[in-house]
């Protein structure tokens, strides 16, 4: 068994602003460590969440421009100069709510960009299974998408890196739906990594899209995996976990981290040497019961460079060195990247960049104290507005589906200060669910509401947003199961009735009980229409100049 106190030189950098300038902690590939016929050299470039960011500019907190892949390709390729014996691996997101230039393709390009810079391994993330277990296969095998073809004319060939699903298995106990780990061997040593993704995917994806398959424990999985990869003589264990934690600060160090990484990295073997994590886009360079846990942000704006010494004898670390690095513009950009990008964008933007409408101001998804948006507010009428013609009464709107704010004065494609391209629209909403309309209850209704304030998923609650003429009132004090004022709950200024019939609309993700709402999934009288981004674009364009949301229809109290 290896000892918590085994020797860690984690050198991080002083702060993020630094990080051009800092020097890595190891010796150059050709200094006195490479010649040490004791110890073998590895490097390991991460990343996480990158969820289709090929373009800049992305703005970091700091307010400086980072990412980009064009730039992410040159920082990975200058830092692989430095070590031959090299990985580079992802802790999932990698793809899925993706901006229109990747996700308008099923995020294709994305895994073409991902060939490009050299990536080896993917953790599968909750996002890779958005489209579902049969299209992530897809982008691991390639092939063009059963329903829009091959976009750009040329087959799809896949990912030429691994995807590691350890924890995802068919329900049929035929496996795996992809391999759990792969073991590299580096000059007589042997290093494994195990990928895989949080246990509560199924709570955040579309359920029809995973009825098959099922997602165990992130710490049982790996121990016990541990017995076998000690079998095949294995020594050095690295972990990719979609799955992380919450620093104090956004640091190259760790000033204190809590959330789900902090137990399950207490809870995993000793013999795990490292863990790469993600999730939570956070960055944090952290020492964890013992071992080091990272993250590197998120959108390809910083890469974590991880140095690893390992005994040839013993065939484990001996010495581990880690360093958030922004992946910043001040190098040249990846041509072969760049001309990806382009190929892309000729098929992208004539849909980017199309007006669709007017704003009289910022239109923004901030939740007031109630839980409610003034962008919320927006978007629920519009799929109110988008399903009256099948009956349509209310509208409802998981907040974690709106991704961006509507900006004034966002310029991106040209257009001028108030006007709303369809990429705009497109990066508010970029899961390309549909609305489905169904028959509730009046009692289920409220269940739905209660149903808020129980979602182990949101911690403790996520407040849907509602279409205009529903309102209802919510006590932050009542216990559990009783937070919504039934008498509250009206439409159009008449209580619900809980016996009666309401016909509402959600998005295909709620639908299926996604966020935990499983009452949704009792509606009857089932009404698939279109999707959801193409319906606010319509709305957008028809109620020009859109104004905010009054955040007036969900009441807190006290």
């Amino acid at each position: 068994m290896k000892r918590r106190n085994r020797l860690l030189a984690l050198a991080v950098g002083a702060t993020l602003l630094a990080a051009p300038g800092i020097a890595s902690a190891k010796p150059p590939a050709d200094g006195p460590a490479a010649r040490n016929a004791r110890t073998t050299e590895v490097q390991l470039l991460a990343i996480n969440d990158f969820h289709g960011n090929l373009e800049p500019p992305f703005l970091r907190p700091t307010g400086d421009f980072i990412g980009g892949v064009e730039y992410l390709d040159t920082h990975i390729a200058n830092l692989e100069a430095t070590n031959p014996n090299t990985l580079v691996v992802s802790a999932g997101d990698l793809i899925g709510a993706s901006p229109l230039l990747s996700g308008l393709f099923h995020d294709e390009p994305t895994i073409e960009a991902a060939n490009l810079f050299g990536l080896d391994f993917n953790a599968v993330g909750n996002h890779e299974f958005d489209e579902g277990v049969t299209e992530l296969l897809r982008m691991q095998d390639g092939g063009c998408h059963p329903v829009d073809g091959c976009q750009d004319g040329t087959p799809f060939d896949g990912a030429d890196f691994q995807f590691l699903a350890a924890n995802v298995a068919y329900n049929d106990g035929s496996g795996t739906i992809l391999p759990p780990y792969a073991i590299k061997r580096f000059q007589g040593v042997r290093m494994a990594i195990i990928g895989m993704t949080l246990e509560g995917t199924p709570s955040i994806v579309s359920p029809s899209g995973i009825q098959d398959v099922s997602f165990a424990d992130e710490a049982d999985t790996v121990n016990a995996l541990i017995p076998q990869l000690k079998k095949s003589g294995v020594e050095t264990i690295v972990v990719l976990v979609h799955e992380g934690g919450f620093p104090s600060a956004f640091d190259n160090t760790c000033p204190g981290i809590s959330g789900p990484i902090v137990d399950i990295v207490e809870r995993t073997s000793d013999e795990v040497d490292l863990f790469v994590t993600g999730h939570t886009h956070q960055a944090y360079n952290c020492v964890v019961d013992g071992r080091p846990v990272t993250s590197a942000y998120q959108y390809g704006g910083m890469v974590t460079d991880i140095d690893m010494s390992l005994s040839r004898a013993t065939k484990e670390p001996v010495s581990i060195s880690i360093n958030n690095r922004l992946v910043t513009r001040d190098v040249a950009a990846d041509a072969e990247q760049t001309a990806n990008i382009a190929k892309w964008s000729v098929f992208a933007d004539e849909v980017r960049t199309r007006v669709v409408g007017e704003i009289t101001s910022d239109i923004l998804r901030a939740n007031n104290a109630a839980g409610e948006s003034a962008l919320g507010d927006r978007i629920a009428d519009a799929q109110l507005w988008g399903s009256e013609g099948v009956g349509a009464e209310i509208a409802f709107m998981n907040p974690g589906g709106i991704r961006a704010d509507l900006i004034y004065d966002n310029q991106s494609a040209g257009e001028q200060p108030g006007e709303v391209t369809f990429g705009e629209v497109y990066t508010v909403q970029p899961f390309g669910n549909t609305l489905v309309t169904m028959d509730l209850t009046g009692a289920q209704i409220d269940s739905l509401l209660e149903q808020q304030f129980d979602n182990p998923q949101a911690g403790s609650m996520r407040v849907l947003q509602v279409s205009d003429g529903f309102t209802y009132t919510w006590d932050a004090t009542a216990p559990t199961g009783s937070k919504v004022d039934a008498a509250s709950i009206m439409l159009d200024g008449a209580t619900i009735d809980p016996a009666g019939t309401y016909r509402i609309t959600v998005n295909s993700f709620l639908a299926d009980g996604g966020d935990n709402f499983s009452v949704l999934t009792q509606g009857t009288n089932r009404f698939q229409g279109p999707i959801d981004s193409e319906i606010f674009a319509d709305y957008v364009g028809e109620f020009s100049p859109l104004t905010p949301g009054a955040q007036d229809r969900i009441t807190r109290v006290p």
